[in-house]
């Protein structure tokens, strides 16, 4: 059996709040950095072989919290989506600015293209080529991936074969743990969006 521990980053810092942010590169919040502590508690008896990591501030400080001292790797591909011309906007600025894109992007999440930024087509590929990398090279171990929701949200997806238009039903709260196993290349959800502090959202 090999193990993947998908998590999603704590709550970003304040700059972010009720902004677009993808390729924005922000670190964690106080709260964010207390959740990471409570995730890294939670996984402490964890015997992973690896951890990974987005390149993004508020993933890599997520890792290193879990890592406590053992090496992290960056995989850019685990970084997420870059909104583009979106980046640092709020979603009313968005709305105003480009209310065609907009509501195709609420519409239609998986197939608008950014402008200036990425596709979720383009996303999902490298996302897909990296985990598949990360798969041949843990064969039987236990492995973190700290990134993002829309990264985990693939993941998840692949694993439930899921299409793409299904993909935000799959909730990712910050700091969420999720666990996804793979016996004789059959992958399995053993745990979803899970919790480590109740009540936090």
């Amino acid at each position: 059996m090999t193990r993947f521990w998908l998590i999603r980053h704590g709550e970003p810092a304040e700059e972010s709040r009720q902004r677009c942010y993808g390729s924005l590169d922000v670190g964690l919040s106080p709260a964010g950095c207390q959740q990471m502590a409570r995730v890294a508690g939670a996984l402490a008896s964890e015997p992973l072989a690896a951890i990974y990591t987005s390149p993004r501030t508020r993933a890599v400080e997520s890792a290193r919290a879990i890592a406590n001292g053992r090496p992290i790797t960056v995989i850019p591909e685990f970084r997420e989506i870059d909104f583009g011309d979106f980046e640092g906007l709020t979603y009313d600025e968005i709305a105003l600015r480009y209310p065609v894109l907009y509501r195709q992007w609420m519409e239609h999440p998986t197939e608008i293209q950014f402008p200036n930024g990425d596709s979720f087509a383009a996303m999902k590929s490298r996302v897909l080529e990296a985990f598949s990398r990360i798969r041949s090279a843990h064969e039987g171990q236990t492995v973190a991936i700290v990134s993002h929701g829309g990264v985990n949200r693939i993941l998840i997806s692949w694993a439930l074969q899921m299409p793409d238009e299904c993909l935000f039903r799959l909730a990712q709260k910050h700091a969420a743990l999720n666990l996804l196993t793979i016996v004789e290349g059959v992958p399995a959800v053993q745990l979803l969006n899970g919790d480590v502090a109740p009540g936090e959202r």
